[in-house]
């Protein structure tokens, strides 16, 4: 009984499928247009901005779909004057599209600009609609509106590092030997490194052949094969902005030890390459009426004249004791021009007066530019 009971359930389980395979056979769902858009208004104009949080929020009526299922949502961008019957560039909604509003990052929009042929940092307009869709049926808006934008003046894609390379360079042609950038914000890379007058070098974003390239052209950065040169043999500081594609290129002339009792920079640090500059001298504290006077910072002169002092990167008054060179005592930043704001002090064994601590020594002292964090170091030389 159960044998034939079993063959009867299975035959009935065919035939509702076979009726369900021809009575329910899938079609795609009609979806209506989107009758009207709110936002941006009609004609706004956006200068973008390279912050990664910058956007822009597009809203615009829901669509209704003929199986009451969410339509998908689909921003797209013509050229003024285009149909888009071949648009741009398209912009899925929020949510992966299933949301009636999208919030487009000025990044994003600065990839639509260049789509529709502008250049970086020139102000165009475009047009803007939203397709609505359900299965394979798809619809255009009923209207569109305009949208003028200012391009970044920067790069869309910023190189997550950057190396020097070239006859000009303390590696010279070899890839391998490249000069590291520091990065020392979001966007920007600096360099202190020397350079030989009349040769070239060029930017790239890996220490190997097939590397991304760019050059230097006046205070502009710009992507492609390109070289650049110095007039003069000499150590420069090579200062980087990537958002907004501008360069600074400055000669330094002298880093020197700053000594705060006497107000004045008492020994040089040469440059002794891979950005690191190095010196030795004895250094005499100043004796005072509540003790002797340790206190320094370092003194930074570019060729034009100009100086930039460089002191501690986090504020301290006392000595540093037993911390280890890599300590963020001995971080360095550029600070304001006066005679004992953000300083160091040495320990007593720096002090080589005849009446000091250790009399006679010499302390060597280099500034380190070649490392994320700049720093520095301070060492008996004898």
């Amino acid at each position: 009984m159960k044998t034939i009971f079993s063959t009867i359930a299975l035959f009935s389980a065919v035939l509702f499928a076979t009726s369900c395979t021809e009575d329910m056979e899938y079609k795609d769902s009609k979806v209506s247009s989107v009758n009207q858009l709110y936002e941006p208004t009609d004609g706004k104009e956006v200068v973008l901005q390279s912050s990664a949080s910058a956007s822009l929020f597009f809203e615009w009526e829901s669509a209704k779909a003929e199986d009451s299922g969410a339509p998908l949502y689909e921003v797209v961008f013509d050229k003024e004057g285009g149909d888009f019957s071949k648009p741009i560039y398209k912009v899925l909604s929020d949510n992966g599209g299933s949301l009636s509003y999208a919030t487009i990052s000025h990044k994003t929009l600065n990839k639509v600009g260049a789509a529709a042929g502008l250049n970086s940092g020139e102000t165009g307009t475009l047009v803007w609609t939203v397709m609505a869709s359900r299965g394979l049926n798809s619809v255009m808006a009923k209207e569109s509106k305009k949208l003028t934008i200012t391009r970044l003046v920067g790069f869309e894609e910023i190189p997550a590092q950057l190396y020097l390379t070239g006859s000009a360079t303390e590696g010279g042609m070899d890839a391998s030997k490249a000069v590291a950038c520091a990065s020392p914000e979001k966007d920007k890379f600096e360099v202190f490194t020397k350079l030989e007058g009349g040769k070239t070098y060029k930017l790239v974003d890996r220490a190997a052949e097939g590397a991304k390239v760019f050059y230097i052209n006046g205070n502009k950065i710009m992507e492609g094969e390109g070289e650049t040169t110095v007039e003069k043999t000499g150590v420069y500081r090579i200062e980087m902005d990537f958002s907004i594609a501008s360069v600074t290129v400055r000669e330094v002339s002298k880093m020197e030890f700053y000594f705060c009792p006497s107000g004045a920079a008492t020994f040089e640090l040469p440059y002794v390459g891979n950005g690191v500059f190095c010196g030795q001298d004895k250094i005499e504290f100043k004796q005072e009426g509540w003790g002797r006077d340790q206190r320094y910072k370092f003194l930074m002169t570019y060729a034009d004249g100009s100086i930039q002092y460089w002191g501690t990167k986090n504020t301290t008054d006392s000595n540093p004791g037993a911390a280890t060179p890599e300590d963020p005592y001995f971080y360095i930043m550029e600070t304001p021009d006066n005679q004992w704001d953000q300083k160091w002090k040495l320990n007593d064994e720096f002090d080589g007066a005849a009446d000091g601590h250790n009399p006679g020594a010499i302390t060597k002292i280099s500034v380190i530019f070649n490392v994320e964090n700049y720093t520095h170091k301070v060492e008996l030389a004898n």
